[in-house]
């Protein structure tokens, strides 16, 4: 991915702060130096939940968006649980352990992004070890995040249950009360 416009646009995003890493230009041109720009069409699945097969890579989203959704068992329909934009990135906790993946990855708009394979992560760590360390640490980190992230909603949505409760006690009679 060298010396591309899209090679700028990844080096900028992994340095921002809300990103993977924060890592020197040197180190972030490295870790871009392993990826491959790849554009997506509007309504292309990058990441489909469940798939076991497909599961070594991950994509640093460089421009659009994608939309992620979730199929709950009891549900008929996909819930979207997320939209990504520019410096988002998907796919990185099947890229690590190698397991199905956890929601589906659709471009919701025309997308470009920077694809990191499992092979090229693979060739990386003994090629830059420093580079590596940093990026799998800052990946462990941002999956760290998700289930604090995911107990801070349940605990919102638990309030907003317990609200909703007493507001159809208010409005509905019981046993006991009468209009």
């Amino acid at each position: 991915m060298s010396g591309s416009s899209s090679t700028h646009e990844a080096t900028r995003l992994l340095r921002a702060p809300t990103v993977l890493m924060q890592p020197s230009e040197a180190e972030a041109l490295t870790v871009v130096s392993f990826t491959t720009p790849r554009r997506f069409a509007r309504g292309s699945t990058i990441i489909r939940q469940g798939e076991a097969t497909d599961t070594g890579f991950m994509v640093l989203v460089l421009s659009g968006e994608i939309t992620v959704e979730n199929l709950i068992a009891r549900r008929g329909n996909p819930v979207t649980v997320n939209v990504l934009g520019p410096g988002s990135r998907m796919g990185e906790m099947a890229l690590v352990d190698g397991a199905a993946r956890s929601a589906t990855g659709t471009a919701s708009t025309p997308m470009q992004g920077a694809v990191l394979v499992r092979t090229a992560l693979e060739a990386l760590i003994p090629e830059q070890p420093a580079t590596a360390a940093e990026l799998m640490t800052a990946v462990a980190r941002r999956l760290a995040e998700r289930p604090r992230d995911s107990v801070h909603k349940q605990r919102i949505d638990s309030k907003r249950v317990q609200s909703m409760h007493g507001e159809l006690d208010a409005l509905m009679p019981g046993p006991d009360r009468r209009r």
